[in-house]
Formats: C-alpha cells, sequence, structure tokens
C-alpha cells in the first residue's frame, strides 16, 4: 500500500530521515495515477488525524492556545501542558517535540511527492500538475508554522539522508523567500473550484494557495500584496461568509476555503477545544461584546465549542476560511491608510456576529479594533492569537501582564532537545533563553 511506503522511518530523527531501503523517492512509487493519488492521500490523513493540523492535543491550534492569552489549562495528567500554559518550556516538552517532528514530517512528505512526481511519466500531467501544487502548498505550510514557532529552521528541499543529517538553522528570511516560492508555484499549478474532489472542499485549490499567500504578505508587511491576494478571494464567487454562525464550521459551507477530513467522524477540533477541562481565559471571555453573538454560539459556560455538532461527517475541521480574509484585507488597507474600505471589510466581520459597526476612525484605532476582531473571531484556530501578537511585537507586553514570569525569549518555542543531540550542525544552536 502506498500508505506503508509513505511511512517516515527514523522519525526520532525528526529532520534527518533514512532512506536507505526505502522506495518512497524512486519513480516506481509513481507508477500510475492511483499510486501517485494514494501518495498524496497519505499527507491529508497524516495531519488530518495525528498530525499538527488534526486539532488534538499534539496540534498547532491547541499548543499555541495554551501559549497565549486564550485558554486556561485544565489538563492535570501531563506536565507538558503546564509548561505551555505558563511559558515555561523546556527543549524536552514532548508537544512541542511533537510539532516539530509532525512537521518535518509532513515536508519530507511533500519533498519525496515532488521528486518522485518529477522522475515519472506515467502520471497524467493535469494531475502531476495538482499533486505538484499540493505537495508545494503544503511545505509551505508546513514551513510557515516552524518559522514562526521556532525562528531560524532548517529549510528542507529535499529527501537526501546526506544533506539533510547535518543541516544548520536557516535564517527566517530565506525561509519566507521559500514559502512564497512555493505558495506562487501552488497557485499556478492548483485548480480552480472543487471539481476535482468531489466538490468537496477537502483538497487544497488553487483559492488555498491565494489565501496562504495573502496570509503570509500580511506578516512580511508587504500591505499591498496582502490586500491584492485577499480582494481575490472576497470577489471569488465560490466563496461567501455564513450568515449563520453555527454553519461556519459545516462541511463544504461557503465561506471554507480548506477543510480536513474528519476520518474518525468528528473533527480533532471536536475534542481538543471541548474536552480536557480547559476553558476560555478571562481575558479572552472579556473581548466579546455583549451582542457578539460569537460568544453565544462558540463558548458554552466558559468551555471553547467552535465544533458544536453530534451528528458524524457533519463538520470538517476547518483550515481557512473566508472570514480571515476580510480581516486580513482590512488590515492591509490601514496599514496603507485607507481607513474608511479598511471599515467596510471590518464592519463585515462585526455584523455577522450581530455587532454595529466599528467606531473607528483613525489608523491607531481601526488597527486595535482589527486586532480585537482577529481574536474574536479567529480564537483557537490555527495559532493566529499567539503569532498576531508576535508579528505585531505587542506578545510581551500582552503576556508580561498576564503571565508575571514571562520573558522575550518566550516568544519562539525550544528547538526540540533530540534535534539538538542528533543534528551535529545544530548542537550549539538553541533559541536563547533555553
Amino acid at each position: 500500500m502506498v500508505s506503508s511506503l509513505m511511512a517516515v522511518s527514523g522519525c526520532d530523527d525528526f529532520v534527518v530521515v533514512d532512506l536507505a531501503g526505502s522506495d518512497l523517492s524512486r519513480e516506481s512509487v509513481f507508477t500510475d495515477d492511483a499510486t501517485a493519488e494514494g501518495a498524496m492521500a497519505d499527507v491529508y490523513f497524516q495531519i488530518g488525524t495525528t498530525g499538527f493540523a488534526g486539532g488534538g492535543l499534539n496540534s498547532v491550534s491547541f499548543v499555541t492556545s495554551l501559549s497565549s492569552d486564550e485558554l486556561v489549562n485544565g489538563i492535570t495528567f501531563d506536565e507538558s501542558y503546564r509548561q505551555l500554559n505558563t511559558n515555561d518550556i523546556i527543549p524536552s516538552n514532548m508537544r512541542i517535540t511533537a510539532i516539530w517532528q509532525d512537521m518535518y514530517s509532513c515536508i519530507y512528505k511533500c519533498n519525496a511527492i515532488l521528486e518522485g512526481l518529477a522522475l515519472s511519466n506515467s502520471v497524467r500531467k493535469e494531475l502531476k500538475d495538482q499533486l505538484t501544487g499540493e505537495a508545494r502548498f503544503f511545505r509551505a505550510f508546513a514551513h510557515f508554522y516552524l518559522v514562526n514557532l521556532f525562528g531560524d529552521v532548517p529549510l528542507v528541499l529535499n529527501t537526501s539522508y546526506k544533506i539533510n543529517q547535518n543541516i544548520p538553522r536557516t535564517p527566517s528570511r530565506d525561509v519566507y523567500d521559500q514559502i512564497v516560492t512555493d505558495l506562487l508555484v501552488a497557485e499556478t499549478l492548483l485548480r480552480a473550484g472543487y471539481n476535482f474532489s468531489e466538490n468537496e472542499r477537502i483538497r487544497v485549490n488553487q483559492a488555498g494557495a491565494t489565501a496562504m499567500l495573502a496570509r503570509v504578505y500580511l506578516y512580511l508587511g508587504d500591505w499591498s500584496g496582502a490586500e491584492r491576494k485577499a480582494t481575490q478571494l472576497l470577489y471569488n464567487e465560490h466563496y461567501v461568509l455564513e450568515p449563520d454562525l453555527k454553519n461556519v464550521f459545516l462541511k463544504n459551507n461557503g465561506e471554507a476555503i480548506l477543510q480536513l477530513y474528519p476520518a474518525f467522524g468528528y473533527p480533532g477540533d471536536y475534542s481538543a477545544f471541548g474536552f480536557y477541562g480547559c476553558s476560555v481565559s478571562p481575558s479572552l471571555l472579556n473581548v466579546f461584546e455583549d451582542s457578539d453573538q460569537r460568544k453565544l454560539v462558540w463558548v458554552n459556560r466558559e468551555k471553547p465549542f467552535k465544533y458544536t455538532s453530534n451528528t458524524r461527517y457533519a463538520e470538517y475541521s476547518t483550515v481557512l476560511r473566508l472570514s480571515e480574509q476580510y480581516l486580513i484585507r482590512a488590515e492591509a488597507l490601514a496599514r496603507q491608510g485607507n481607513i474608511v474600505a479598511a471599515r467596510n471589510d471590518l464592519n463585515a466581520i462585526r455584523n455577522r456576529a450581530g455587532l454595529e459597526n466599528t467606531l473607528a476612525t483613525d489608523q491607531p484605532s481601526i488597527l486595535a479594533a482589527i486586532e480585537k476582531e482577529r481574536r474574536a473571531e479567529l480564537f483557537l484556530e490555527w495559532g493566529h492569537r499567539w503569532l498576531d501578537l508576535k508579528r505585531t511585537n505587542r506578545i510581551h507586553e500582552v503576556m508580561s501582564d498576564l503571565r508575571p514570569g514571562y520573558q522575550h525569549t518566550d516568544a519562539l518555542y525550544p528547538i526540540p532537545e533530540t534535534q539538538i543531540e542528533n543534528d551535529p550542525a545544530m548542537k550549539d544552536a538553541q533559541n536563547p533563553g533555553y
């Protein structure tokens, strides 16, 4: 089976992956369309179930929500979660290690797919383009979270054991350059719409690459680029804001750009955000205005329940959705001084939540209003709050007020201890403070 071929050997080495005896990178793995499709299916399965995108205890969403000012930890059976919730993380923290491992496993698989497709003459060109675009997207996606969570990280673009067993940290700017390149290539190769996935929004299409580009440009301070890409999506006929908040996470709803199929019937986010004794932080609860419907629909007795259906396969884990694009464009416009247009985009999200138009009238007030709206709209999703605080240089101000022991160096997670031990090029390359 292709899934067995796609299993990563030497997982304890994370970046260092032993290819000895593996057929993964050989042309024989991609002898026809079915084997090539199966290789990509394995990527989706891994990240959407047990991986960093699964919404569970080792996911980006859950871990960063504990690190930020979103969740109060209620987990008593595992010390690693207390460390996350107090910003007192040690390099051997198993949750941080799992995220690092899962992301580099995803990157490895994507590189193997790209190498196999490049060698294969047996896969239809249309399918080869689509799969190449998907592999480029997920390689960029994983690198995006690695560079934002850990800072300078190894940029891995091949499956060579000889190269990857002794690979240094790459400057963040260079990692970002590759992320942009991968997403631009993916955008040209991926198909529009969802006909290729039986009209289910569970595979990356062209809009998915565009959505990630909008986010990346925002993080890089390329305001015109962020505005341009977000505008492409806001004028795309496939997408519309769901008027009812209860529908935002339903499968294939009009707002969804990319979702992950729940292999076991319920999104991983269903349990991570609802159980384990964790509760929404008081500061997050205070963000919601009295008439904000998001608090009524997405919070239940101080417990987060953005995924609410009790029906199997009714909801899919949502990776990218249109509301983020409104907020990206609002901020990009505000940064460029177009306050009126920024207000319009911000009000689209506020009005959907049952709120009146914003009272912000100048750049400082509109940027503050957008930050608040991002927190209320995107809470517990994909690390938005943690990364927003970092990219706007507000993390120390906010977190030091919340947690007296917080230090500037806590903004980055430690490089996992095992990576430092196994990679000679990273022997003395731990993040400051650890």
